[in-house]
């Protein structure tokens, strides 16, 4: 029988200490839930991973067109990447992440869907900080292409446009660097990004100022702790 518990790795990074972890509740029945923390903090489970599939569903409905590029930034459990290469449209999809040691738990399988994302060829690991190449467009988030444009771009790392993971991340939030960012997508290209809270309005306005259209909606699903539904949601922003 598998144990109830078991920390499967544990390594230091340049945003503290990183650690995944298996564990299996009975009842919630035969199956490994998997977690990543950083420092004391929960950063993801693979019991509750609809918002972060839907970051993708959602996020590539509003892009026309076919033979996409696409960028995911955060790896997490690959969630997000996953549901992304399951649109046939995707040519080549860039995933984002600035810890080393996530990228390795993909490429080494020690997560279950770093078998599907290393068997699919459109996929590539960059090993990067987001925020830094979002906001360079002479070199971008293709190191093989400066200056690329892509259609889509999906992004999955701090709490909400408020709630950052790294106090440093703070500064993409403004117009001057979103827009620096928006410059790495095609026209009528796609942003989209998750939030743990509900739509914010002083961010929505502020996508505005560098995007035509703004669409944010409320992904719920349920939450067996709560004993009740759970809310997320995901901002849609298509470049003029």
């Amino acid at each position: 029988m598998p144990p109830l518990f078991e920390e499967i790795d544990s390594q230091d990074s340049r945003l503290g200490q990183i650690s995944l972890r298996r564990r299996r509740m009975p009842a919630f029945g035969d199956r490994d839930i998997y977690e990543v923390k950083l420092g004391d903090e929960f950063l993801m489970s693979s019991m509750f991973v609809e918002a972060e599939e839907a970051l993708s569903t959602l996020g590539l409905a509003a892009v026309q067109g076919d033979t996409l590029s696409v960028v995911v930034g955060g790896l997490g459990l690959g969630y997000t990447a996953v549901a992304a290469l399951k649109d046939e449209r995707i040519s080549e999809l860039l995933v984002v992440d600035a810890i080393e040691t996530v990228i390795g738990w993909h490429r080494d399988e020690q997560v279950p869907l770093g078998k599907i994302l290393n068997a699919d060829n459109r996929n590539r690991y960059v090993l990067g900080s987001f925020f830094d190449l979002a906001i360079d467009p002479d070199s971008g988030f293709d190191q093989n292409s400066p200056g690329k444009q892509f259609d889509a771009i999906l992004l999955d790392i701090d709490h909400s446009p408020t709630e950052f993971l790294n106090s440093a991340n703070a500064s993409f939030y403004t117009t001057e660097n979103l827009a620096l960012m928006a410059q790495q997508l095609k026209p009528g290209g796609v942003f989209a990004m998750w939030s743990q809270n509900l739509p914010e309005a002083p961010f929505e306005a502020l996508l505005k100022t560098v995007f035509q259209s703004v669409d944010s909606h409320v992904v719920s699903f349920y939450n067996p702790f709560q004993g009740g539904e759970s809310t997320n949601s995901v901002y849609v922003c298509v470049k003029a």
